[in-house]
């Protein structure tokens, strides 16, 4: 083997060990082998994975009114969360989450906001939500763990471009008694750049009205109750795309990938 050889060899060698193939992140990843294709553009796929979340504000009925619209930036198609019933800000209203629920796992979200001050979010376990925020960069704005941890704001591609959220998630642990001895758990790179590692998540924030326990304890009663990922509707045109999930089992504390 020649000089120059061995040396795009090693060359090769170093790029994979520090961006491993398995680490498909970003805008357009696809899914890894046994994950769960939760929502493809297609009609079917949203009737199929989705519902409305029963919680008490539900005002919407089945079947969904998220509209599938044609993708504004490449071919295909997506759904847009601006359901009539979420109309004025009204979370709970019109929210969508999956039939099926999880516990640890691997998540693929794509999103593209179509007006300034765009809102909607991302619920892991219909319990923590990732903001969906265009113009906030506080911790209760963009990419943030809700109320508990800001994100750096320049990530974010803005306005009628696509953006993507890869989430790992460890769900909390508890005794056998029923009480929680570890917090849930996140790490989560925005548009392939790393926000937040091994982030413990506090609480449900927002109520009842916002997710699985937000009624319990002001949001610190989590339960071992498995849960669904959860999709904001707040009467805002925010799309979706490309949404899958792998599902793992964590035995360590540990969510960095």
């Amino acid at each position: 083997m020649s000089r120059t050889n061995k040396f795009i060899l090693l060359l090769v060698s170093a790029v994979l060990v520090q961006f491993p193939i398995w680490a498909q992140i970003g805008v357009g990843a696809a899914a890894p082998k046994g994950a769960e294709q939760l929502f493809n553009g297609k009609k079917r796929s949203l009737h199929k994975n989705w519902t409305y979340w029963e919680g008490p504000r539900l005002a919407a009925t089945l079947p969904i009114k998220w509209e599938i619209v044609a993708d504004p930036v490449d071919k295909g198609t997506a759904v847009s969360s601006n359901d009539p019933a979420g109309a004025g800000g009204k979370y709970g209203a019109a929210d969508i989450v999956t039939k099926q629920k999880f516990t640890d796992f691997r998540l693929h979200v794509e999103f593209l906001i179509k007006e300034e001050g765009g809102n909607s979010g991302v619920y892991l376990q219909n319990r923590y939500e990732i903001q969906i925020l265009d113009g906030d960069s506080t911790d209760h704005g963009m990419a943030a763990v809700i109320n508990e941890k800001a994100a750096p704001y320049h990530v974010y591609k803005g306005i009628g471009k696509w953006n993507a959220y890869d989430i790992q998630f460890r769900a909390a642990r508890f005794d056998e008694n029923g009480n929680l001895t570890e917090k849930a758990m996140t790490t989560i790179y925005f548009n392939g750049q790393k926000i937040h590692e091994n982030v413990a998540i506090q609480q449900v924030w927002g109520g009842p009205n916002s997710g699985l326990d937000g009624g319990r304890d002001g949001g610190k009663g989590i339960t071992n109750r498995p849960g669904g990922i959860k999709l904001q509707a707040e009467g805002h045109d925010v799309l979706f795309r490309n949404i899958w999930i792998q599902r793992l089992e964590l035995e360590a504390p540990d969510t960095d990938f």
